[in-house]
């Protein structure tokens, strides 16, 4: 696997994007976010099942 999706997440995260990746635990494959998390382009490891979650409440708090 490549790294353009890592870097292109660490450019996001660069800009103020606040990024989330897959854990370890719950990735078939680790390659990218283990890549992004290296190159420090990730606040938030999450479990699959808590990634959706995260994403609403993150949209919730800016809106309000």
């Amino acid at each position: 696997m490549g790294a353009d999706g890592a870097k292109g997440m660490l450019a996001m995260h660069a800009q103020g994007a606040h990024t989330i990746a897959q854990d370890e635990k719950t990735c078939v494959i680790y390659g990218m976010p283990r890549e992004a998390v290296q190159l420090g382009g990730v606040d938030q490891s999450l479990p699959l099942p808590q990634i959706a979650g995260a994403i609403l409440e993150k949209i919730g708090s800016s809106i309000n």
